[in-house]
């Protein structure tokens, strides 16, 4: 066979690890694999789809990033062309995708990405194109699996800083509030709080009011712990609102989220009187070496790809059925997001141990 790879979407630790994982067992094989760089754009560019071998992916595995390249506006079914007159509209070149697959003599289309990119390649897959999905995204909302690589490496790195900030909101007896990414689900915030022992935790799945995480934080100045750390999810939302957005539009043409911890920051201080800060973390979540639970993780998902592609299961993703890699049909991967249960243990034991949710 001859086998292609790309990863789509926003970046996240593991990426590289998958892609040596699905040339090294291909070679092992027989097959021949090509990567696509910059997700589908690299199939309308000059030196876009480059040969893979083991030299070519040796140390790779404990890179951050991807070799690839990767791009969030790459869907060739609304792809921005730029007109002699300067404007740019949107057309569909996903026909060119498939005749440009068939061209190259590709067997297998090894698609990696998030939600975005696997609707994508469900979509390429619809249109005949023989495509095997690998889920990432460090949001780890995506339903069809336990987990989804990068999530637990940006847990770590969130929690890394959120440690980092205790001691200078103690030092200066101030409200320290965290933003970090979370659209539609709490995970990355609400196991790094949870880890990193947060006093207030927000997240899209529980509404929440401010008073109350300002009674929170009263309370804790009443019993001489005079800082407090509040973690907060970009996608959080208050009680009878809706989430923060910034003036520009997403890589999707959608609104762009954004301002989430500011705002909380900014109506905490005017409630409570205590010097508040806030900190984006942003992209360093995406950045970084893949610590050891992901690099494994990557990695099996990388080989069971490719042993899906030999069976031809195509039109699915791998999935992690804990202990087991099970294939999931890409119309049932994409077809919900997987959010916070509001009444999950983790949830419970938190709100147990006195951390808020604002409701």
């Amino acid at each position: 066979m001859r086998i292609a790879i790309n990863t789509g979407g926003g970046d996240a630790p593991g990426l590289n690890a998958v892609v040596r994982a699905v040339v090294l067992a291909a070679e092992r094989r027989g097959w021949e694999v090509v990567g696509i760089r910059q997700g589908y754009d690299g199939l309308f560019m000059e030196g876009g789809v480059v040969p893979l071998d083991g030299a070519s992916v040796s140390g790779i595995t404990h890179r951050g990033g991807t070799i690839l390249g990767s791009t969030n506006r790459g869907n060739p079914f609304r792809f921005p062309v730029e007109g002699a007159d300067g404007a740019v509209k949107v057309v569909d070149r996903s026909s060119e995708v498939v005749g440009r697959m068939e061209a190259l003599g590709i067997d297998c289309l090894i698609a990696v990405g998030g939600d975005g990119s696997l609707r994508i390649a469900a979509e390429l897959a619809g249109k005949g194109l023989k495509v095997v999905g690998v889920p990432k995204t460090i949001d780890n909302d995506l339903d069809a699996t336990a987990v989804t690589f990068g999530f637990h490496t940006a847990v770590q790195t969130a929690t890394d800083a959120i440690d980092k900030l205790h001691s200078t909101a103690e030092s200066h007896r101030r409200v320290m509030v965290v933003e970090l990414m979370g659209r539609h689900a709490g995970w990355i915030a609400l196991f790094a709080g949870f880890a990193a022992t947060a006093d207030a935790i927000l997240i899209p799945e529980i509404p929440y009011e401010l008073a109350k995480v300002a009674a929170k934080i009263e309370s804790r100045w009443a019993k001489g712990r005079e800082f407090a750390i509040v973690v907060v999810a970009e996608g959080a939302v208050p009680q009878g609102g809706e989430a923060s957005y910034l003036d520009e539009l997403g890589a999707g043409g959608g609104r762009r989220l954004g301002g989430a911890g500011k705002r909380v920051a900014r109506g905490l201080e005017a409630l409570t009187g205590k010097e508040t800060r806030s900190l984006v973390l942003g992209h360093l979540q995406r950045g970084g070496r893949p610590i050891a639970y992901d690099r494994i993780l990557s990695l099996r998902f990388g080989a069971a790809a490719v042993e899906f592609a030999e069976r031809g299961q195509f039109k699915h993703i791998v999935a992690l059925d804990p202990p087991y890699m099970r294939a999931v049909p890409l119309a049932e991967a994409v077809r919900k997001l997987k959010t916070v249960p509001t009444d999950w243990d983790m949830v419970r034991a938190a709100r147990a141990m006195g951390v808020s949710f604002g409701d």
